[in-house]
């Protein structure tokens, strides 16, 4: 099981990386749409926390932390957000489609609900196959209203398939309060009536997601079919930079910022001021090396801009 430590510092890694992607949008030295976790780390990082490295990860275009802690490195995630061919993506993806095959991160999806279906796909090929893998695919509350969410969720149950459903609640989908639109805002309770256990989580306390991530996942892989977890959390800036957030007040936002989930760790581990120090100085110095190295990067050639657009391979 993952030490709170370094629970604490997975969390600030993402944190620093979210940071420094505010800070280089609004520099004008990342362009296009941007979404960032700030506020959410928990939730990534103590699903995270449970997984092997064989599993996937299919993640939702606020995906940047996700993908961090799948093991992509913070240089080819800002390589690609640059736009450099030394990006996860060859700088055509950007910051919502972030993909590495070689760590299992499937996206990076920019559909609302679409990782959905591509999760219960990969957890069918595991299954046929007889791997010991577990997909997991994260998604907001807003892709409860999509048909994917229902129609993924039944046939990941009557396959039975090996795949963790974790809803990362954060009570706004884009700028609409789920309260507007559901009826039935208990998005575990809803998950439960396709016959998936799904349990409610406090996703503002790492140690909460990472035991009971660890709980679904060794159900999972043990052949107890698809899971569910609500995880119920928040972000504390807007849902993207074009965002002027009009729908929520700022009290609210204050409110749930005192329950900070890197602040309320570091207070609980009552960690010496000189490892924090350390901690936070070895973080920083990692991002700066990874702004160097996006800073660096190459453009693609003009003559390769419709590479991987059609086949390489000759028509039979």
């Amino acid at each position: 099981m993952t030490e709170p430590v370094d629970l604490l510092r997975q969390m600030l890694r993402v944190r620093r990386l979210e940071e420094t992607c505010v800070e280089l949008y609004s520099a004008a030295k990342i362009r296009g749409f941007l979404h960032v976790y700030i506020g959410e780390e928990a939730v990534a990082t103590g699903v995270s926390s449970a997984l092997a490295a064989d599993d996937a990860v299919v993640a939702t275009y606020r995906e940047h932390g996700h993908a961090l802690l799948r093991g992509v490195s913070a240089e080819a995630i800002l390589a690609e957000m640059y736009g450099k061919q030394e990006g996860c993506c060859r700088g055509r993806g950007g910051s919502m489609h972030l993909f590495d095959a070689a760590t299992r991160f499937y996206g990076g999806n920019a559909i609302v609900a679409g990782g959905l279906p591509l999760a219960v796909g990969l957890a069918l090929a595991d299954k046929m196959q007889g791997r010991d893998r577990v997909t997991v695919c994260f998604f907001g509350e807003g892709a409860v209203a999509e048909g994917e969410f229902h129609e993924s969720l039944n046939l990941a149950a009557l396959w039975r398939l090996p795949v963790l459903f974790c809803c990362e609640n954060n009570l706004y989908a884009m700028g609409t309060a789920l309260r507007l639109v559901e009826s039935e805002t208990d998005i575990a309770l809803k998950a439960s009536a396709y016959e998936i256990p799904a349990w409610p989580v406090d996703g503002m306390d790492v140690l909460a997601v990472a035991e009971t991530a660890r709980r679904a996942v060794d159900a999972v892989r043990g052949g107890g079919g698809p899971h569910f977890l609500e995880l119920r959390t928040y972000r504390f800036r807007a849902h993207s930079m074009f965002d002027p957030e009009r729908y929520r007040e700022k009290a609210e936002v204050a409110r749930w910022v005192e329950r900070d989930p890197i602040e309320t760790l570091r207070a609980s581990l009552a960690l010496p001021e000189q490892e924090w120090t350390e901690m936070q100085r070895d973080v920083d110095a990692e991002l700066q090396a990874a702004v160097a190295f996006a800073e660096a990067g190459t453009d693609e050639p003009v003559e390769e801009l419709t590479r991987f657009v059609h086949s390489d391979r000759p028509a039979r």
